[in-house]
């Protein structure tokens, strides 16, 4: 059976007035082109559907490599309640978008408790791990309480100050869940799984997460 991945997207484009944000592409891109490679079936959806904005900052690193997967951003559908079956991953590239439309939005909360609840494969990377936030189990004990985990870090936020315009710093509120917190250097690759939760540091992680999910997915073949 062909292994079929939600990847799910912001649509979310503004920090402040003069500071855009979206999708952060390689974040996207390395781990859909992992997938794809592998055979896996990939549904693109986003919070709200149609074009997914990218951060500006994250296509001065675009590679030539990646048009498929910045196709496969144009039109998206909109993440659905019927997305929480059918799919044995779902995978959450970041960008600074993620942390305005990802924590409080029910749907993806709904999503997210299916697979956790199922004991399905999810996966974060960078800010993506925002959508980890407020997920809960059924009984509302969050899905990463006891979890090992590492998303962008504290440091890393305020490196790039961006830090006081965030409406939460994402390692300090992981850890507030219950999450324990691991991390690498500072903008180098790290990624971790503790069973069938998997998360990446920053977009240097994105591959060494996507091949996690993938290593997940082989085990259960």
């Amino acid at each position: 059976m062909t292994k079929r991945v939600l990847m799910v997207v912001t649509n979310h484009t503004t920090i402040t007035d003069d500071h855009k944000t979206g999708l952060w592409l390689e974040e996207f891109a390395v781990p859909y082109l992992v997938f794809k490679e592998k055979g896996y079936d990939v549904k693109v959806a986003s919070i709200k559907g149609g074009d997914v904005p990218l951060d500006p900052r994250s296509i001065n690193v675009k590679d030539s490599s990646w048009a498929e997967a910045e196709a496969a951003l144009k039109n998206t559908a909109r993440l659905s309640k019927d997305d929480a079956n059918g799919f044995d991953a779902i995978f959450l590239p970041g960008g600074h978008g993620t942390m305005f439309d990802f924590p409080d939005n029910e749907t993806l909360q709904y999503v997210l408790q299916q697979f956790a609840e199922d004991g399905r494969i999810i996966a974060a990377v960078c800010h993506g791990p925002s959508g980890l936030v407020n997920a809960t189990y059924k009984d509302g004990t969050p899905i990463v309480k006891g979890k090992t985990v590492t998303s962008f870090t504290d440091e890393e936020e305020r490196e790039v100050e961006l830090d006081v315009h965030m409406p939460f710093l994402l390692e300090s509120t992981l850890r507030l869940r219950g999450a324990n917190f691991v991390r690498g250097e500072k903008w180098t690759d790290f990624s971790v799984r503790d069973g069938n939760l998997i998360t990446g540091q920053n977009p240097q992680s994105s591959r060494s997460t996507a091949e996690k999910v993938v290593a997940a997915l082989e085990e259960r073949a």
